[in-house]
Protein backbone atom coordinates (compact mmCIF):
# COMPACT_ATOMS: atom_id res chain seq x y z
CA UNK A 1 0.00 0.00 0.00
CA UNK A 2 1.26 3.52 -0.78
CA UNK A 3 0.03 6.99 1.00
CA UNK A 4 0.52 10.04 -1.25
CA UNK A 5 1.81 13.57 -0.47
CA UNK A 6 2.55 16.77 -2.00
CA UNK A 7 6.15 16.39 -1.38
CA UNK A 8 8.48 13.71 -0.22
CA UNK A 9 11.97 14.79 0.94
CA UNK A 10 14.72 11.74 0.32
CA UNK A 11 17.15 12.62 3.86
CA UNK A 12 16.27 14.36 6.63
CA UNK A 13 19.35 16.84 7.28
CA UNK A 14 19.27 20.14 7.63
CA UNK A 15 18.66 21.51 4.25
CA UNK A 16 15.51 18.56 4.13
CA UNK A 17 14.22 20.38 7.47
CA UNK A 18 14.23 23.80 6.04
CA UNK A 19 12.65 22.81 2.53
CA UNK A 20 10.23 20.95 4.55
CA UNK A 21 9.07 23.81 6.68
CA UNK A 22 8.44 26.14 3.39
CA UNK A 23 6.80 23.74 1.81
CA UNK A 24 4.25 23.07 4.95
CA UNK A 25 4.16 26.98 5.35
CA UNK A 26 2.52 27.03 1.65
CA UNK A 27 0.07 24.11 2.68
CA UNK A 28 1.63 21.45 1.41
CA UNK A 29 1.46 17.73 3.23
CA UNK A 30 5.46 16.94 3.00
CA UNK A 31 6.92 13.24 4.27
CA UNK A 32 10.43 13.32 5.18
CA UNK A 33 12.19 9.60 4.29
CA UNK A 34 15.60 9.15 6.57
CA UNK A 35 17.73 6.66 6.16
CA UNK A 36 19.28 6.61 9.99
CA UNK A 37 17.79 6.53 13.07
CA UNK A 38 17.88 10.15 14.16
CA UNK A 39 17.20 13.21 12.06
CA UNK A 40 20.01 15.65 11.07
CA UNK A 41 21.90 14.18 8.26
CA UNK A 42 25.49 15.05 9.02
CA UNK A 43 24.56 17.73 11.54
CA UNK A 44 24.19 15.67 14.79
CA UNK A 45 25.37 15.35 17.98
CA UNK A 46 25.75 11.81 19.60
CA UNK A 47 27.07 10.48 22.43
CA UNK A 48 30.02 8.17 21.42
CA UNK A 49 31.24 6.84 24.50
CA UNK A 50 29.66 6.47 28.29
CA UNK A 51 29.16 10.64 29.26
CA UNK A 52 30.79 12.04 25.88
CA UNK A 53 28.33 13.35 23.43
CA UNK A 54 29.90 15.76 20.38
CA UNK A 55 28.90 16.72 17.21
CA UNK A 56 29.76 13.60 14.71
CA UNK A 57 30.53 15.15 11.76
CA UNK A 58 29.64 19.23 11.55
CA UNK A 59 31.08 20.32 13.93
CA UNK A 60 30.74 24.52 14.21
CA UNK A 61 28.70 27.27 13.28
CA UNK A 62 28.74 30.42 10.46
CA UNK A 63 27.11 29.61 7.23
CA UNK A 64 23.73 28.99 9.11
CA UNK A 65 21.57 31.94 7.04
CA UNK A 66 20.00 34.46 8.98
CA UNK A 67 16.63 34.50 6.90
CA UNK A 68 16.49 31.18 7.82
CA UNK A 69 16.95 30.83 11.48
CA UNK A 70 14.54 34.28 11.58
CA UNK A 71 11.68 32.26 9.58
CA UNK A 72 11.78 29.06 11.56
CA UNK A 73 12.30 31.25 14.65
CA UNK A 74 15.15 28.93 15.44
CA UNK A 75 15.93 31.13 18.89
CA UNK A 76 12.66 30.95 20.48
CA UNK A 77 12.83 27.51 20.13
CA UNK A 78 16.81 27.44 21.98
CA UNK A 79 18.64 27.58 18.98
CA UNK A 80 21.88 29.49 20.86
CA UNK A 81 25.35 29.84 19.42
CA UNK A 82 28.50 30.64 21.21
CA UNK A 83 31.18 33.07 19.45
CA UNK A 84 34.59 32.10 19.77
CA UNK A 85 36.40 34.50 21.36
CA UNK A 86 39.38 34.03 18.75
CA UNK A 87 38.78 32.47 15.84
CA UNK A 88 41.97 30.29 15.17
CA UNK A 89 44.95 29.38 16.94
CA UNK A 90 48.12 28.34 14.92
CA UNK A 91 51.62 27.01 16.66
CA UNK A 92 54.71 27.51 14.76
CA UNK A 93 57.66 25.16 13.76
CA UNK A 94 60.20 27.59 16.20
CA UNK A 95 58.23 27.19 18.97
CA UNK A 96 55.85 30.25 18.62
CA UNK A 97 52.06 30.82 17.72
CA UNK A 98 49.64 33.12 15.83
CA UNK A 99 46.32 33.88 17.26
CA UNK A 100 43.78 35.49 14.54
CA UNK A 101 40.58 36.94 15.83
CA UNK A 102 39.41 38.99 18.24
CA UNK A 103 38.80 42.28 16.41
CA UNK A 104 41.18 44.29 14.07
CA UNK A 105 43.79 45.64 16.36
CA UNK A 106 44.55 42.62 18.01
CA UNK A 107 45.33 40.78 15.07
CA UNK A 108 47.17 43.85 13.80
CA UNK A 109 49.24 43.05 16.78
CA UNK A 110 49.60 39.37 16.30
CA UNK A 111 51.30 40.00 13.15
CA UNK A 112 53.44 42.05 13.83
CA UNK A 113 55.37 39.49 15.30
CA UNK A 114 55.78 37.81 12.07
CA UNK A 115 55.97 40.73 9.59
CA UNK A 116 55.13 44.60 10.55
CA UNK A 117 54.07 45.16 6.85
CA UNK A 118 51.25 42.14 6.79
CA UNK A 119 49.83 43.59 9.93
CA UNK A 120 49.18 47.47 7.77
CA UNK A 121 48.19 45.17 5.10
CA UNK A 122 45.19 43.55 7.09
CA UNK A 123 42.83 46.31 6.91
CA UNK A 124 42.77 46.37 3.05
CA UNK A 125 42.67 42.68 2.57
CA UNK A 126 39.72 42.30 5.39
CA UNK A 127 38.08 45.20 3.36
CA UNK A 128 38.40 43.30 -0.10
CA UNK A 129 37.28 40.17 0.95
CA UNK A 130 34.77 41.54 2.47
CA UNK A 131 33.45 43.56 -0.99
CA UNK A 132 32.97 40.14 -2.42
CA UNK A 133 31.67 38.73 0.03
CA UNK A 134 29.11 40.83 0.63
CA UNK A 135 28.45 39.75 -3.07
CA UNK A 136 27.99 35.93 -2.20
CA UNK A 137 25.62 37.17 0.47
CA UNK A 138 23.24 38.64 -1.54
CA UNK A 139 23.39 35.73 -3.79
CA UNK A 140 22.85 33.11 -1.88
CA UNK A 141 19.47 32.77 -1.55
CA UNK A 142 19.31 33.12 -5.43
CA UNK A 143 18.27 30.79 -7.71
CA UNK A 144 20.83 30.43 -10.43
CA UNK A 145 19.92 31.13 -13.67
CA UNK A 146 19.03 28.48 -15.55
CA UNK A 147 20.63 27.80 -19.14
CA UNK A 148 18.40 26.10 -21.53
CA UNK A 149 15.18 28.63 -20.10
CA UNK A 150 15.51 31.13 -22.99
CA UNK A 151 14.49 34.96 -22.25
CA UNK A 152 14.01 34.10 -18.39
CA UNK A 153 17.69 32.71 -17.78
CA UNK A 154 19.14 35.95 -19.91
CA UNK A 155 17.30 37.90 -17.38
CA UNK A 156 18.12 36.72 -14.21
CA UNK A 157 21.17 36.25 -15.61
CA UNK A 158 21.52 40.13 -16.03
CA UNK A 159 20.00 40.97 -12.48
CA UNK A 160 22.42 38.57 -10.52
CA UNK A 161 25.18 39.77 -12.39
CA UNK A 162 24.70 44.14 -12.21
CA UNK A 163 25.58 43.71 -8.64
CA UNK A 164 29.02 42.25 -9.72
CA UNK A 165 29.10 44.88 -12.77
CA UNK A 166 28.22 47.51 -10.36
CA UNK A 167 31.50 47.05 -8.60
CA UNK A 168 34.41 49.08 -9.37
CA UNK A 169 37.70 47.81 -11.49
CA UNK A 170 39.81 47.22 -8.67
CA UNK A 171 37.07 44.97 -6.69
CA UNK A 172 36.16 43.02 -9.91
CA UNK A 173 39.86 41.96 -10.15
CA UNK A 174 39.71 40.80 -6.69
CA UNK A 175 36.59 38.84 -7.44
CA UNK A 176 38.15 37.05 -11.09
CA UNK A 177 41.28 35.97 -8.33
CA UNK A 178 38.93 34.74 -5.65
CA UNK A 179 37.36 32.46 -8.46
CA UNK A 180 40.25 31.20 -10.57
CA UNK A 181 43.77 31.76 -8.64
CA UNK A 182 44.99 29.24 -6.36
CA UNK A 183 44.60 30.18 -2.42
CA UNK A 184 48.49 30.71 -2.26
CA UNK A 185 48.57 33.06 -5.02
CA UNK A 186 46.09 34.95 -3.85
CA UNK A 187 47.61 34.90 -0.24
CA UNK A 188 51.06 35.56 -1.91
CA UNK A 189 49.99 39.27 -3.75
CA UNK A 190 48.52 40.64 -0.19
CA UNK A 191 50.93 38.71 2.93
CA UNK A 192 54.57 38.10 3.09
CA UNK A 193 54.79 35.63 6.34
CA UNK A 194 54.43 32.41 5.77
CA UNK A 195 52.40 31.96 9.35
CA UNK A 196 50.11 34.87 8.46
CA UNK A 197 49.40 33.13 4.77
CA UNK A 198 49.08 29.88 6.49
CA UNK A 199 46.45 31.78 8.76
CA UNK A 200 44.18 32.46 6.25
CA UNK A 201 45.00 29.41 3.62
CA UNK A 202 44.16 27.05 6.08
CA UNK A 203 40.27 27.77 4.72
CA UNK A 204 40.91 26.97 1.65
CA UNK A 205 41.85 23.16 1.87
CA UNK A 206 38.50 22.45 4.36
CA UNK A 207 36.56 19.76 2.96
CA UNK A 208 38.84 20.55 -0.06
CA UNK A 209 40.72 17.58 -1.59
CA UNK A 210 43.33 19.75 -3.27
CA UNK A 211 46.70 21.63 -2.51
CA UNK A 212 46.52 25.46 -1.73
CA UNK A 213 48.57 25.64 -5.30
CA UNK A 214 44.95 24.21 -6.84
CA UNK A 215 43.96 26.99 -9.22
CA UNK A 216 40.41 28.05 -7.41
CA UNK A 217 41.01 26.72 -4.02
CA UNK A 218 40.68 30.57 -3.51
CA UNK A 219 37.00 30.50 -3.53
CA UNK A 220 37.38 28.06 -0.84
CA UNK A 221 38.95 30.35 1.20
CA UNK A 222 36.31 32.81 0.49
CA UNK A 223 33.34 30.15 0.78
CA UNK A 224 34.20 29.89 4.46
CA UNK A 225 33.61 33.92 5.31
CA UNK A 226 30.60 34.45 4.06
CA UNK A 227 29.01 33.36 7.30
CA UNK A 228 27.91 34.96 10.41
CA UNK A 229 27.39 34.29 14.07
CA UNK A 230 24.68 36.70 15.92
CA UNK A 231 24.92 39.30 13.40
CA UNK A 232 28.38 39.59 13.83
CA UNK A 233 30.16 38.72 9.85
CA UNK A 234 32.42 36.44 9.40
CA UNK A 235 32.37 35.31 12.86
CA UNK A 236 32.37 31.33 14.09
CA UNK A 237 30.94 29.63 16.68
CA UNK A 238 30.05 26.37 18.74
CA UNK A 239 26.03 25.81 18.74
CA UNK A 240 25.48 24.82 22.26
CA UNK A 241 23.95 20.84 22.59
CA UNK A 242 25.85 20.75 19.53
CA UNK A 243 25.17 20.89 15.47
CA UNK A 244 22.54 18.18 16.29
CA UNK A 245 20.40 20.80 18.92
CA UNK A 246 19.71 22.53 15.66
CA UNK A 247 18.88 20.28 13.57
CA UNK A 248 16.29 18.81 16.52
CA UNK A 249 14.67 22.33 16.61
CA UNK A 250 13.89 22.18 13.15
CA UNK A 251 12.36 18.70 13.61
CA UNK A 252 10.43 19.77 16.13
CA UNK A 253 9.52 22.94 14.22
CA UNK A 254 8.33 21.31 11.05
CA UNK A 255 6.57 18.55 13.15
CA UNK A 256 4.55 20.83 14.62
CA UNK A 257 3.61 22.11 11.51
CA UNK A 258 2.01 18.58 10.49
CA UNK A 259 5.65 17.76 8.48
CA UNK A 260 6.22 13.61 8.90
CA UNK A 261 9.50 12.40 9.76
CA UNK A 262 10.10 8.84 9.12
CA UNK A 263 13.27 7.28 10.30
CA UNK A 264 14.87 4.10 9.17
CA UNK A 265 13.58 4.49 6.04
CA UNK A 266 15.93 4.22 3.49
CA UNK A 267 15.30 5.02 0.02
CA UNK A 268 16.15 2.47 -3.06
CA UNK A 269 14.47 3.48 -5.81
CA UNK A 270 13.04 7.19 -7.36
CA UNK A 271 9.91 6.24 -9.08
CA UNK A 272 9.93 7.83 -12.54
CA UNK A 273 6.51 7.13 -14.84
CA UNK A 274 5.51 8.87 -17.56
CA UNK A 275 9.06 10.53 -17.84
CA UNK A 276 7.89 12.22 -14.27
CA UNK A 277 9.06 11.50 -10.55
CA UNK A 278 6.11 10.16 -8.67
CA UNK A 279 7.35 8.66 -5.25
CA UNK A 280 9.89 6.39 -3.91
CA UNK A 281 10.11 2.53 -3.02
CA UNK A 282 12.33 2.10 0.11
CA UNK A 283 14.57 -0.17 0.84
CA UNK A 284 11.58 -2.10 2.65
CA UNK A 285 9.50 -2.61 -0.47
CA UNK A 286 6.88 0.41 0.66
CA UNK A 287 6.50 2.56 -1.79
CA UNK A 288 5.67 6.72 -0.70
CA UNK A 289 4.33 8.73 -3.85
CA UNK A 290 4.57 12.25 -3.90
CA UNK A 291 3.31 15.23 -6.20
CA UNK A 292 6.97 16.13 -6.36
CA UNK A 293 10.01 13.94 -4.97
CA UNK A 294 12.90 16.62 -3.49
CA UNK A 295 16.39 14.66 -3.25
CA UNK A 296 18.57 15.97 -0.38
CA UNK A 297 21.34 13.57 -0.88
CA UNK A 298 24.03 14.33 -2.80
CA UNK A 299 24.18 14.04 -6.70
CA UNK A 300 26.23 11.03 -7.02
CA UNK A 301 24.06 9.20 -4.06
CA UNK A 302 20.95 10.42 -6.41
CA UNK A 303 21.47 9.72 -9.41
CA UNK A 304 23.81 7.13 -9.96
CA UNK A 305 22.32 4.90 -7.05
CA UNK A 306 18.77 5.52 -6.75
CA UNK A 307 18.12 6.13 -10.20
CA UNK A 308 17.81 3.91 -13.53
CA UNK A 309 20.20 4.75 -15.93
CA UNK A 310 17.27 4.64 -18.47
CA UNK A 311 15.15 7.20 -16.73
CA UNK A 312 17.88 9.74 -17.08
CA UNK A 313 19.16 11.63 -20.41
CA UNK A 314 22.40 10.27 -21.57
CA UNK A 315 24.20 13.34 -21.59
CA UNK A 316 23.17 14.06 -18.11
CA UNK A 317 24.68 10.43 -17.05
CA UNK A 318 27.45 10.79 -18.42
CA UNK A 319 28.32 14.51 -17.44
CA UNK A 320 27.23 13.39 -13.72
CA UNK A 321 29.43 10.31 -13.83
CA UNK A 322 32.45 13.28 -14.38
CA UNK A 323 30.90 15.28 -11.56
CA UNK A 324 33.96 15.52 -9.03
CA UNK A 325 32.76 14.32 -5.34
CA UNK A 326 35.74 13.68 -2.75
CA UNK A 327 36.81 16.19 0.08
CA UNK A 328 39.68 14.05 1.52
CA UNK A 329 38.30 14.34 5.20
CA UNK A 330 39.13 12.45 8.20
CA UNK A 331 37.01 12.86 11.16
CA UNK A 332 37.61 11.90 14.67
CA UNK A 333 35.81 12.46 18.15
CA UNK A 334 38.03 12.23 20.97
CA UNK A 335 37.06 11.69 25.13
CA UNK A 336 39.75 13.22 27.02
CA UNK A 337 40.55 13.13 30.12
CA UNK A 338 42.61 16.60 30.72
CA UNK A 339 42.57 19.14 27.81
CA UNK A 340 45.72 19.47 25.58
CA UNK A 341 48.85 21.02 26.65
CA UNK A 342 50.35 23.05 24.27
CA UNK A 343 54.14 23.29 23.94
CA UNK A 344 54.18 26.90 22.68
CA UNK A 345 51.46 27.90 25.12
CA UNK A 346 51.53 26.47 28.72
CA UNK A 347 47.90 25.79 30.39
CA UNK A 348 44.10 26.61 29.70
CA UNK A 349 43.30 29.48 27.84
CA UNK A 350 41.36 31.52 25.21
CA UNK A 351 43.05 29.22 22.61
CA UNK A 352 41.29 26.14 23.77
CA UNK A 353 37.99 27.92 22.86
CA UNK A 354 38.95 28.49 19.53
CA UNK A 355 40.20 26.40 16.26
CA UNK A 356 43.41 25.06 17.14
CA UNK A 357 44.69 24.61 13.54
CA UNK A 358 48.03 22.56 13.19
CA UNK A 359 49.50 22.88 9.72
CA UNK A 360 51.64 26.36 10.15
CA UNK A 361 52.54 26.70 6.38
CA UNK A 362 50.92 26.69 2.87
CA UNK A 363 53.85 24.01 2.10
CA UNK A 364 53.08 21.88 4.99
CA UNK A 365 49.48 21.92 3.17
CA UNK A 366 50.66 21.15 -0.34
CA UNK A 367 53.19 18.69 1.30
CA UNK A 368 49.90 16.68 3.12
CA UNK A 369 47.72 16.54 -0.24
CA UNK A 370 50.97 15.38 -2.17
CA UNK A 371 51.43 12.56 0.54
CA UNK A 372 47.59 11.74 -0.14
CA UNK A 373 48.03 11.47 -3.90
CA UNK A 374 50.58 9.26 -3.74
CA UNK A 375 50.29 7.38 -0.45
CA UNK A 376 46.59 7.94 0.29
CA UNK A 377 46.96 9.84 3.59
CA UNK A 378 49.49 12.33 4.78
CA UNK A 379 52.59 11.92 6.74
CA UNK A 380 51.87 15.29 8.30
CA UNK A 381 48.03 15.89 7.88
CA UNK A 382 46.42 19.24 8.16
CA UNK A 383 44.07 18.81 11.44
CA UNK A 384 41.69 21.17 13.12
CA UNK A 385 41.25 20.79 16.98
CA UNK A 386 37.69 22.25 18.52
CA UNK A 387 37.34 21.66 22.10
CA UNK A 388 33.39 22.83 22.84
CA UNK A 389 32.74 21.44 26.19
CA UNK A 390 34.93 24.32 27.50
CA UNK A 391 31.99 26.26 26.62
CA UNK A 392 29.21 23.62 27.08
CA UNK A 393 29.35 21.38 30.00
CA UNK A 394 26.55 19.26 28.85
CA UNK A 395 29.13 17.21 26.51
CA UNK A 396 31.26 15.59 28.80
CA UNK A 397 31.34 14.41 32.75
CA UNK A 398 33.10 17.30 34.78
CA UNK A 399 36.91 17.66 34.53
CA UNK A 400 36.26 15.89 31.24
CA UNK A 401 36.88 16.94 27.42
CA UNK A 402 35.49 16.09 24.08
CA UNK A 403 37.27 17.22 20.94
CA UNK A 404 36.45 17.54 17.03
CA UNK A 405 39.50 16.29 15.07
CA UNK A 406 38.42 17.76 11.35
CA UNK A 407 41.72 16.54 9.13
CA UNK A 408 43.14 16.51 5.57
CA UNK A 409 44.59 14.82 3.28
CA UNK A 410 42.79 11.36 3.37
CA UNK A 411 42.28 10.21 -0.49
CA UNK A 412 38.84 9.05 -1.13
CA UNK A 413 39.99 6.06 -2.33
CA UNK A 414 43.50 4.69 -0.98
CA UNK A 415 45.34 3.21 -3.99
CA UNK A 416 46.58 0.03 -5.18
CA UNK A 417 43.47 -2.03 -3.92
CA UNK A 418 43.82 -0.59 -0.38
CA UNK A 419 40.57 -0.26 1.98
CA UNK A 420 40.08 1.85 4.72
CA UNK A 421 38.51 -0.62 6.63
CA UNK A 422 41.88 -1.96 6.77
CA UNK A 423 44.05 1.11 7.47
CA UNK A 424 41.55 4.07 9.41
CA UNK A 425 43.06 2.48 12.56
CA UNK A 426 45.97 3.42 11.94
CA UNK A 427 45.70 6.87 10.55
CA UNK A 428 43.38 7.86 13.71
CA UNK A 429 46.83 6.63 15.02
CA UNK A 430 48.77 8.71 12.89
CA UNK A 431 46.55 11.79 13.79
CA UNK A 432 46.88 11.60 17.47
CA UNK A 433 50.70 11.04 17.28
CA UNK A 434 50.32 14.55 15.02
CA UNK A 435 48.43 15.96 18.24
CA UNK A 436 51.29 14.91 20.13
CA UNK A 437 53.69 16.43 18.63
CA UNK A 438 52.09 19.81 19.82
CA UNK A 439 50.72 19.35 23.36
CA UNK A 440 52.86 15.85 24.84
CA UNK A 441 50.59 14.02 26.92
CA UNK A 442 47.71 14.10 24.51
CA UNK A 443 47.82 10.60 23.72
CA UNK A 444 47.51 9.20 27.28
CA UNK A 445 44.31 11.67 27.61
CA UNK A 446 42.34 10.13 25.05
CA UNK A 447 39.60 7.82 26.83
CA UNK A 448 38.21 6.70 23.53
CA UNK A 449 37.38 7.95 20.01
CA UNK A 450 35.25 7.89 17.43
CA UNK A 451 36.57 7.26 13.88
CA UNK A 452 35.53 8.51 10.10
CA UNK A 453 37.64 7.58 7.48
CA UNK A 454 36.37 8.74 4.02
CA UNK A 455 34.46 5.31 3.87
CA UNK A 456 33.10 5.78 7.35
CA UNK A 457 31.57 9.38 6.08
CA UNK A 458 30.34 7.65 2.99
CA UNK A 459 28.54 4.33 4.73
CA UNK A 460 26.93 6.40 7.60
CA UNK A 461 25.89 9.65 6.29
CA UNK A 462 25.49 9.09 2.33
CA UNK A 463 28.58 11.15 1.77
CA UNK A 464 29.98 9.70 -1.47
CA UNK A 465 33.38 9.61 -1.74
CA UNK A 466 33.64 10.87 1.96
CA UNK A 467 32.51 14.49 0.62
CA UNK A 468 31.35 17.03 2.95
CA UNK A 469 30.44 19.34 0.46
CA UNK A 470 28.08 16.44 -1.72
CA UNK A 471 31.10 17.70 -4.91
CA UNK A 472 33.84 20.02 -5.04
CA UNK A 473 33.44 23.68 -5.16
CA UNK A 474 35.20 24.39 -8.67
CA UNK A 475 34.68 26.58 -10.82
CA UNK A 476 32.68 23.99 -12.99
CA UNK A 477 30.57 22.70 -10.40
CA UNK A 478 29.62 26.39 -8.60
CA UNK A 479 26.34 28.70 -9.18
CA UNK A 480 24.48 27.67 -12.43
CA UNK A 481 26.47 25.13 -12.85
CA UNK A 482 25.88 23.03 -9.31
CA UNK A 483 25.71 20.00 -10.36
CA UNK A 484 25.33 20.48 -13.93
CA UNK A 485 24.41 23.34 -16.35
CA UNK A 486 20.68 23.21 -17.15
CA UNK A 487 20.12 21.59 -13.78
CA UNK A 488 21.69 24.23 -11.59
CA UNK A 489 17.93 25.54 -10.29
CA UNK A 490 17.11 22.78 -7.78
CA UNK A 491 15.39 20.86 -10.79
CA UNK A 492 16.37 17.06 -11.92
CA UNK A 493 16.55 16.30 -15.60
CA UNK A 494 13.06 14.47 -14.87
CA UNK A 495 9.66 16.62 -14.39
CA UNK A 496 8.91 16.54 -10.78
CA UNK A 497 12.33 15.58 -9.32
CA UNK A 498 14.12 18.79 -7.05
CA UNK A 499 17.52 18.83 -5.34
CA UNK A 500 17.93 20.70 -2.15
CA UNK A 501 21.26 19.42 -1.05
CA UNK A 502 24.99 20.73 -0.39
CA UNK A 503 25.18 19.44 -4.39
CA UNK A 504 22.95 22.28 -5.46
CA UNK A 505 23.66 26.02 -5.07
CA UNK A 506 25.38 27.76 -3.10
CA UNK A 507 27.27 24.50 -2.10
CA UNK A 508 28.62 23.20 1.44
CA UNK A 509 28.06 24.26 5.31
CA UNK A 510 25.48 24.04 7.07
CA UNK A 511 23.77 26.92 5.32
CA UNK A 512 20.06 26.23 5.02
CA UNK A 513 20.03 27.53 1.76
CA UNK A 514 19.96 25.07 -0.59
CA UNK A 515 16.41 23.95 1.33
CA UNK A 516 15.19 27.61 1.27
CA UNK A 517 15.79 27.95 -2.60
CA UNK A 518 14.10 24.68 -3.62
CA UNK A 519 10.79 25.30 -1.61
CA UNK A 520 10.92 28.54 -3.32
CA UNK A 521 11.37 26.99 -6.88
CA UNK A 522 9.26 23.53 -5.74
CA UNK A 523 6.07 26.64 -4.57
CA UNK A 524 6.84 28.46 -8.08
CA UNK A 525 6.37 25.41 -10.38
CA UNK A 526 3.44 24.85 -8.07
CA UNK A 527 1.69 27.74 -8.72
CA UNK A 528 2.34 27.75 -12.41
CA UNK A 529 0.98 24.16 -13.01
CA UNK A 530 -2.29 25.27 -11.29
CA UNK A 531 -2.58 28.74 -12.89
CA UNK A 532 -2.24 26.62 -16.19
CA UNK A 533 -4.56 24.31 -15.55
Amino acid sequence: MSKSYDAVIIGGGHNGLVCAFYLARAGYRVRILERRDVVGGAAVTEQFHPGFRNSTASYTVSLLNPKVIRDMKLATHGYRVIERPISNFLPQPDGGYLKLGGGLERTQAEFRKFSAKDATTLPAYYEALEVVADVLRELVLKSPPNVGDGLGMVVEAVKQGRRVAGLGLEQQRDVLDLFTKSARGFLDSWFESDAVKAAFGFDAVVGNYASPDTPGSAYVLLHHVFGEVNGRKGAWGHAVGGMGAITQIMARVVQAMGVEISLEAPVERVLVDGARAVGVRLESGEEVMGGVVIANVGPKLLYQRMMVESDLPADFVRRIGAFKAGSGTFRMNVALSALPDFTCLPGAGEHHRSGIILAPTLDYMDRAFLDAKRDGWSRQPIVEMLIPSTIDDSLAPEGCHVASLFCQQFAPELPDGRSWDDEREAAADHIIATVEEHAPGFARSVIARQIHSPLDLERKFGLVGGDIMHGNLTLDQMWAARPVLGHGAYRGPVKGLYMCGAGTHPGGGVTGAPGHNAAREVLRDGAIWRRWR
